[in-house]
């Protein structure tokens, strides 16, 4: 299930790092961990759907990769974006 536009909108303007910011690595973080949370509830109920948990997979390691970049970039941005999404306690 993908990202409606108003939650996409409203992702945006919460962790964009400037004005016009519609790809940094904070806000791919944000929609990914968004779409992560939907996806983990959809599989809650349904367990057998071996094809999106797949793609819950790739998803995770995206995340994964992306934050890796940001802590090599800027330490304390990495420990306030966790901390914000509330990830990795």
């Amino acid at each position: 299930m993908a990202l409606t536009q108003k939650r996409k909108q409203e992702l945006i303007s919460e962790y964009q790092v400037h004005e016009t910011d519609t790809g940094s690595a904070d806000l791919q973080v944000a929609m990914l961990t968004d779409r992560i949370n939907q996806l983990t509830q959809h599989l809650k109920s349904n367990d057998k759907d071996h094809s999106s948990r797949r793609g819950l997979l790739k998803m995770i390691g995206r995340r994964r990769r992306l934050l890796s970049y940001i802590n090599k970039q800027d330490s304390e941005r990495y420990k306030q974006l966790i901390a914000r999404l509330g990830i990795r306690r």
